[in-house]
């Protein structure tokens, strides 16, 4: 959703009506591949098809959904070589990086074929003497069908942490690429329909803004979205239209904060990583430094001569690639214009830095917490960095955001970092590392709530003893019995 701004080419018919989606090579503007746009009518066969082998797939036992699983991960893994390819030809990613994507999800979802039946098999539960539990047992059923939405910027990892889990917990799914990334969202599918033609478990819909929100409205079991802050917006509302509940993996390069103990030069890397990888386009990372007073310098002049050894280009030996969507060029260089205006100060690079459809590196400092450089959506290869007096400006800062995003901290004294990150108003904080790839967000890999976020609880309970207040006799020594074990129990 949201993709409207991310304007890919489609040919039209007479009626004005886009029937074909292009797909475009960022770095060359050469063709990559056509895909249909789909329509109501595309999207009902897809669910109904859904909705029918949905019954034999959640039929299976866990051991026969992770053999089939195990067998698409070594069909995905046989074709890492192609899959690499597509995603860099689709996002223009160097290939290094697309072979960390694919790596990654494949094993999540070696992960979650091995672990599901743990994770999610029936368990027992007993009653105590004193407490009115039944015993019984409790197990995590399928939802049914349901609905993936992908984005461009991950195109395998990122919609894979929720198909592989789907799938795992005996869901059937129904995925919608961007409408960037059609010919990756494409391939996936085939290389299950090749295991499984006539079982289409994993099925993909190929189009617009237009097909994410058809595929909202489908009556699915759940949606799972991955992707911008606006686009989250957007499909809230057209889930709560059609009643269809929701899972929201919605990333944001974060802080981070490097302590006066620090080893600088790895906080430097992981900084400049965190904050370069994928030209900025990550959905996780870092967007600004916190650095103690004592160690800003030193640490400043390691991220500046980092910084200027990356080299934007098209080729193979390319630190990153292009910027993708070209609103973003203009969003990088009004935060520049919008720091440096305010009193911040250029360390590396400046507004000539930006150099359609490249960005080179731009790192920032003394940048006022109330610019949009700080305050804005971190979308390209811009890294701020700010000292602080002391930890408690730290921390000040990094709460100020009414948005909570991931915080990483760099110390040696690792003991100390639970009681500091009490203090953190995040729902992910890590050590020593930037969360750029697949620690962010409900979809997080090798995460055991990824497989309960698509199954839903069942509690089978047993009355094995009369239950002296599940009748109407309402005998007068039944009341004191009932007072007596409350007392007993409650030490009244």
């Amino acid at each position: 959703m949201a993709e409207s701004a991310q304007q890919p080419r489609a040919a039209r018919t007479g009626t004005g009506r886009a029937k074909v989606l292009t797909s475009y090579d960022p770095r060359t503007g050469e063709v990559v591949g056509d895909f249909a746009i789909m329509g109501a009518g595309e999207l009902t066969r897809a669910v109904r098809a859904a909705r029918t082998t949905e019954q034999w797939w959640a039929a299976l036992d866990f051991a026969g959904r992770k053999r089939w699983l195990l067998d698409w991960k070594r069909a995905i893994a046989r074709g890492t070589r192609d899959l690499v390819e597509m995603i860099s030809n689709e996002t223009g990613k160097p290939r290094l990086d697309a072979a960390v994507e694919v790596t990654l999800a494949v094993e999540h979802l070696d992960w979650v074929a091995r672990h599901a039946e743990r994770t999610l098999s029936r368990t027992t539960r007993t009653a105590t003497r004193f407490r009115r539990d039944r015993p019984g047992s409790i197990g995590q059923l399928p939802l049914g069908a349901v609905g993936v939405l992908g984005p461009w910027h991950n195109p395998v990892l990122a919609p894979m942490n929720s198909i592989a889990s789907a799938m795992a917990a005996g869901n059937t799914v129904v995925f919608k690429p961007s409408e960037l990334t059609p010919g990756v969202g494409a391939w996936l599918a085939d290389s299950w329909n090749r295991l499984s033609p006539s079982q289409p478990v994993l099925q993909v819909v190929t189009g617009d803004s237009g097909t994410a929100a058809a595929l909202c409205k489908a009556h699915l079991d759940k949606i799972a979205y991955t992707g911008s802050l606006a686009g989250a917006r957007e499909v809230t509302a057209l889930c709560a239209q059609s009643g269809t509940p929701l899972v929201v993996e919605q990333g944001g390069r974060g802080a981070m904060i490097v302590q006066v103990d620090a080893r600088l030069d790895t906080a430097a890397a992981a900084a400049i990583h965190g904050a370069m990888a994928h030209s900025g386009q990550h959905p996780a990372g870092v967007h600004v430094v916190y650095v103690a007073d004592s160690v800003y310098e030193p640490f400043l002049e390691l991220v500046a001569e980092q910084a200027r050894a990356l080299r934007p280009a098209a080729d193979r030996r390319a630190s990153y690639g292009p910027m993708v969507l070209d609103a973003q060029l203009d969003v990088v260089r009004r935060q520049i214009r919008d720091a440096l205006t305010r009193g911040g100060r250029a360390v590396v690079g400046s507004l000539e830095s930006i150099r359609e459809p490249y960005i080179e590196p731009v790192v920032l400092t003394e940048v006022p917490e109330t610019s949009i450089a700080i305050t804005g959506e971190a979308v390209g290869p811009v890294l701020v960095v700010n000292r602080v007096a002391d930890m408690d400006e730290a921390v000040e800062r990094v709460n100020a955001p009414e948005r909570s995003l991931p915080v990483a901290v760099f110390t040696r004294d690792v003991r100390s970092v639970p009681e500091f990150a009490d203090r953190l108003r995040t729902g992910l904080v890590t050590v020593n590392a930037t969360p750029v790839y697949g620690v962010n967000g409900p979809g997080r890999i090798r995460d055991p709530h990824s497989l309960l976020e698509f199954s839903h609880s069942q509690l089978i309970t047993e009355q094995r003893h009369r239950d002296p207040l599940g009748t109407f006799d309402n005998h007068p020594q039944r009341l004191r019995m009932a007072r007596a074990l409350f007392r007993l129990r409650h030490r009244v």
